[in-house]
């Protein structure tokens, strides 16, 4: 699967069911390994960790990704 593949998909929390926002990039760290996506959050979303308007998505909290959706279980 390609990122733009995933960029198509709707990010939802599983755990309240709202959409956190859309996939705009990937983080790497310093030995050049994926470590997760960062997503954009919703307009309509506020986090008290960002300031940014970005959040990032460690692929371990990812729990499914569908046709349409990516499912995480994000605490934010």
């Amino acid at each position: 699967m390609r990122l733009s593949d995933l960029q198509n998909k709707d990010i939802i929390n599983v755990n309240s069911g709202k959409k956190i926002g859309n996939i705009i990039d990937i983080n790497i760290d310093s030995n050049g390994n994926s470590t997760g996506i960062i997503v954009e959050k919703n307009k309509f979303i506020i986090s008290r960790f960002s300031n940014n308007g970005e959040v990032l998505i460690k692929w371990s909290q990812i729990e499914k990704i569908g046709e349409d959706v990516i499912l995480v279980k994000n605490e934010s």
